[in-house]
């Protein structure tokens, strides 16, 4: 259960200390890319606190989630139209519904 959360603060640490610049044709994918990381670390905690936690479903999850919103966010591109505002729409939800059952359960 602490492994992803160790991945991700080692991550937004070392972004930090490298202080990266992407090009601005690249930050939708930025946000999509953060937002399902983000997704999938906390519905792993929920499920953690569950007592149903997967390694298996964690990961095939979280590729899954980035590959999709990274393909909506490409085909919204070449479209153009804003399709990557599904996916931020769709992960904001599922984010806040995950930590309203992370609060939850602490309450």
């Amino acid at each position: 259960m602490w492994l992803p959360l160790l991945g991700l603060v080692a991550g937004v640490l070392l972004g930090l200390a490298l202080r990266v610049n992407l090009p601005i044709d690249l930050a939708r994918y930025t946000a999509v890319g953060i937002l399902a990381a983000l997704d999938s670390l906390l519905g792993a905690l929920r499920a953690e606190l569950e007592g149903h936690f997967s390694a298996r479903i964690f990961l095939s999850g979280f590729y899954t989630n980035a590959l999709l919103a990274a393909a909506l966010t490409f085909l919204g591109d070449r479209l153009g139209i804003d399709l990557y505002l599904v996916a931020l729409f769709a992960f904001g939800w599922r984010i806040f519904q995950n930590v309203a059952v992370i609060r939850r359960h602490f309450l």
